[in-house]
């Protein structure tokens, strides 16, 4: 069967690594990301049934995200219960954090925030990908990255749900319990997804936590450093100086009452 280029799951111009395409993709990303900070006052004053609509818009985009990707698996004649099943890391909060979207739930933020931004930032940075730009797929990868970013910054910068260290806890919990249960499937299948059993084909940031299976305790120190750092970048440090600030207003405040 004949495939269009951009469709082709077996011809197809190899992914490489910090390629202009790759870092272009990083640069729209990391755009889009500013973007949603700058604009989430506005958004904050959206009508509640308009931030109904921009959720379920931004949740339907992540569900057809997964979808066309199973229709081409489906499409190429490439769709195996060991390789296509939503059981990577990031195919679930993919699809937990549409969810989150369209049900405004606290535990399930807590669960899928750092799990998903951490998980999807390392999937940015060191893609396990064969297809470069533009075929489908690498259009879908990075489309789909992206959105579980963006989808979890919304709920907490136009949302503004707030995490806790317990946030931290809640998303490693998360981490854990799934990877026991695709652990489970991937040994019924013959699978290997979440790279439970080994190391992707492809270069990642794996090759630097030693071989199997000591990489996947390299795995739990570094989702539980990433974590942190995440809680401490996005949240302790901006929440210190947001406090910080009022502080100094509440005293500026008082010197030129008194002096009234």
């Amino acid at each position: 069967m004949l495939y269009p280029p951009w469709l082709d799951p077996y011809d197809a111009a190899p992914f490489i690594a910090f390629s202009t395409s790759h870092m272009i993709s990083i640069i729209i990303i990391a755009a889009l990301v500013l973007l949603l900070f700058l604009f989430r006052h506005s958004l904050r004053r959206l009508s509640e049934r308009s931030s109904r609509l921009m959720r379920i818009a931004l949740a339907a985009l992540m569900i057809g995200c997964e979808i066309v990707l199973q229709l081409w698996y489906v499409y190429g004649g490439i769709w195996s219960l060991q390789t296509s099943l939503p059981l990577e890391l990031c195919s679930l909060t993919l699809l937990l954090s549409a969810l989150l979207l369209l049900t405004r739930t606290r535990w399930l933020y807590s669960a899928v925030l750092f799990a998903g931004i951490a998980g999807a930032l390392m999937a940015i940075v060191t893609p396990n990908l064969g297809y470069a730009f533009a075929h489908f797929r690498f259009i879908q990868f990075f489309t789909a990255h992206a959105m579980i970013i963006l989808a979890l910054l919304y709920m907490t910068w136009v949302e503004q749900f707030r995490p806790g260290w317990r946030s931290v806890a809640g998303s490693m919990i998360f981490v854990n319990v799934a990877a026991v249960m695709v652990y489970v499937a991937d040994v019924l299948l013959g699978a290997n997804y979440m790279f439970l059993r080994h190391k992707p084909n492809t270069p990642s940031v794996l090759d630097m936590l030693g071989p199997y299976p000591v990489y996947i305790l390299g795995e739990e120190i570094l989702a539980l450093v990433l974590f942190t750092l995440l809680y401490i970048v996005l949240f302790a440090i901006p929440d210190r100086l947001r406090r910080h600030q009022n502080k100094r207003k509440t005293k500026s405040h008082q010197v030129h009452s008194k002096i009234g």
